[in-house]
């Protein structure tokens, strides 16, 4: 075990921090966090539409639902401009924080992020009317504005903003009088980067309309997104990034933030776009998104052990802090055991740590494949308790509720003897050796 652990520090370690520490790919996690009360007030919308339609449609309630109609409409409203237009958010929001962390003037880069995107998606939308397609220029197909162009965004809001603090770092810019009110002088002085960042992606998008006859956000949704999805989907992918997740956190690093890129790019897409599908009442087409891989993975890894610790262990001072730790992981907050049992670095809580979220996300994946468990239709917060949190995002079906239960149960039952041999081992390790997360 202890020549697994030197081999993983060795090997692993070096991997994990690079992503944590590289610029545009933390700015690219801190844009799909920034997005997130989007996705929440979306999935709330859609909740709450959802369950006055199941009172109708599952309980006869009738009247229930025609007193609490508007309440779907107000919903409907909220949906159409915040998960409807995810893409647009995420394209500003990643702007901003790709220019903020180049330490160049982050409103700039939003726009210019926004307006690239914008360039780069079809602008005409088709209407279909007593069986004829009529086409209608100078049209946004508002699909595009949702998870539908979120690579699209990804690429070219990020290649926009990438030119922008290229000529605002080679000093291509108006130099204003500093008497001038500040955000006048930030105004003038990001005009001529962001105008010659725009000119190139345009010249870009119109040399590839010209050749292939294709707007540039078709091809990749065609080429690249819906591949890169397919690919999400495979259950090797989930164990992949399930292990690497739990390996990154046990050497002291976020697993989760490390890898959201990956997370974000590819399983956030298929959340919203199973949310999209949900709100319209339509087949959810994606069986695992980022909300799966939290309620059925890596969220609440630590109560199991806490439970575990409680019924089996013998130490005074493990139970203690199990007591204190046991609110806190059930609302997946999990910093009290992977610092104070601790879980980090522990060579006896190794494999537990990984094999616990990799059996309950296999046995997940499983039962969602088989249709016995609905597929995952909206976002819930990662301080969203285990059992309720998968009910919630499964858009109330209790057997998402019994699948979470179930699973707390296989994860507890692989704690147990691990719990029992580190009582008997009864190692101490000091306080210097642990790692300290990096976000």
């Amino acid at each position: 075990m202890n020549k697994l652990i030197d081999f993983l520090e060795k090997h692993l370690l070096p991997l994990a921090q690079n992503l944590a520490s590289t610029g545009w790919l933390v700015a690219l996690r801190d844009a799909f966090i920034s997005t997130l009360p989007i996705s929440l007030t979306g999935s709330v919308a859609v909740l709450v539409k959802s369950l006055i339609i199941a009172a109708k449609r599952d309980l006869g309630w009738k009247l229930f639902y025609q007193l609490l109609s508007p309440a779907v409409d107000i919903c409907n409203f909220v949906w159409r401009g915040s998960v409807a237009m995810f893409a647009l958010f995420f394209a500003l929001s990643w702007g901003y924080q790709l220019a903020k962390n180049c330490e160049v003037d982050p409103l700039g880069g939003a726009m210019t992020s926004v307006c690239a995107f914008l360039m780069s998606i079809a602008n005409y939308a088709y209407l279909f009317k007593d069986h004829q397609k009529i086409k209608l220029d100078q049209a946004f197909n508002i699909k595009q504005l949702s998870t539908t162009g979120m690579f699209t965004a990804l690429l070219f809001g990020g290649l926009g903003v990438s030119l922008y603090v290229l000529f605002i770092k080679a000093r291509i810019s108006l130099h204003i009088s500093a008497s001038m009110p500040p955000e006048q002088v930030v105004a003038f002085e990001t005009a001529i980067p962001v105008m010659l960042s725009l000119f190139v992606i345009g010249g870009l998008n119109y040399l590839f309309q010209t050749v292939t006859g294709r707007y540039f956000g078709d091809w990749l949704l065609e080429i690249i997104q819906k591949p890169l999805l397919d690919l999400g989907q495979g259950f090797i992918m989930v164990l992949l990034v399930t292990a690497l997740t739990q390996l990154f956190w046990f050497f002291g690093i976020n697993g989760t933030s490390a890898l959201a890129p990956v997370i974000g790019s590819i399983w956030a897409t298929a959340q919203n776009a199973n949310l999209l599908a949900a709100a319209d009442g339509k087949t959810i087409p994606y069986l695992w998104t980022s909300s799966s891989f939290i309620i059925y993975g890596v969220t609440g890894s630590c109560l199991p052990l806490v439970i575990a610790t409680l019924l089996k262990s013998q130490r005074s001072d493990r139970r203690t802090l199990a007591k204190l730790a046991l609110a806190p992981a059930v609302f997946n907050i999990n910093e009290p055991v992977l610092y104070g049992l601790p879980i980090i670095l522990n060579p006896v809580y190794f494999i537990p740590f990984v094999t616990a979220p990799l059996a309950n996300v296999s046995l997940s994946y499983l039962v969602t494949k088989l249709g016995w468990v609905n597929r995952v239709q909206a976002s819930v917060p990662g301080i969203m308790p285990p059992i309720v949190g998968p009910y919630l995002a499964c858009n109330y079906d209790w057997r998402a509720l019994l699948l979470s239960i179930v699973n707390l149960v296989i994860a507890v039952l692989i704690w147990l003897p691990f719990v029992k041999a580190s009582d008997r081992m009864g190692e101490k390790r000091p306080r210097s050796s642990f790692y300290m997360p990096q976000y």
